[in-house]
């Protein structure tokens, strides 16, 4: 019998944690390494684990999986939560990108200055409003089922509260215009797998801080900060 997946990444959100929600969602049991020096991921790296050298990492079913993107389409596959055809998941796809899109915006605050986090907050909120959630609100009012593809719980339902809940870290009363996705948000949070991961003590992580951003930058070969405005550009 296989083992629970481990996961390696650091003791914070980043592109891990749209793993960690997918498999707590489909009730699969996991482990964490976290990579907390920079000898630890210097290891991996001469290890040859890490493909492009870089975290996620993911050993799931005798693999060594890397490219955040790959991992959850495997997940998603291997747990049923993928659709039941082509046209499906490409609904899916199609909404976990902009839910993506909007995170991965919400990511990039606290490596900003103060200045610049308050700036693009506003676009944030913004663009939350006017560009991602009006989509998401359409798509449940339209077709009139409790989730967004084939009246079938999946990923893209786990992802797009996920998106809601960080948007709501930056703005508590954003839904207020959107009853369709406070019904679903409600929905949603009580399937009992997400449920569970919603309590303290669960293996979901808080928002970024100094000291998580600072382990960041003394794990990795070059400091994030660094990359900011190109990592910016990518998501406006």
């Amino acid at each position: 019998m296989a083992g629970k997946p481990k996961l390696y990444y650091f003791d914070g959100r980043g592109k891990m944690e749209s793993i960690r929600w997918l498999l707590a969602a489909a009730g699969v049991e996991f482990e964490e390494k976290f990579l907390e020096t920079r000898e630890q991921y210097e290891k991996l790296l001469q290890s040859g684990s890490l493909l492009f050298q870089q975290v996620p990492l993911v050993e799931i079913d005798g693999m060594k999986m890397v490219q955040t993107r790959a991992i959850l389409n495997y997940i998603a596959g291997k747990y049923n939560l993928y659709g039941k055809d082509l046209k499906e998941r490409a609904w899916i796809d199609m909404y976990v990108e902009g839910t993506t899109d909007l995170m991965g915006m919400i990511m990039q605050l606290p490596l900003q200055s103060a200045e610049m986090r308050e700036k693009n907050l506003a676009l944030i909120i913004e663009r939350a409003k006017t560009r991602y959630f009006p989509v998401y609100e359409k798509a449940l009012k339209d077709h009139g089922h409790d989730y967004l593809v084939g009246n079938k719980f999946s990923w893209a339902d786990i992802q797009l509260l996920e998106a809601i809940l960080m948007v709501e870290e930056c703005k508590p009363d954003i839904l207020s215009a959107f009853p369709q996705l406070q019904a679903f948000k409600g929905r949603i949070s009580n399937i009992p797998t997400i449920k569970k991961f919603l309590q303290p003590g669960s293996q979901r992580k808080p928002p970024a801080d100094d000291k998580y951003i600072a382990n960041r930058g003394k794990c990795c070969l070059t400091s994030v900060r660094f990359h900011f405005p190109q990592l910016l550009l990518k998501y406006l």
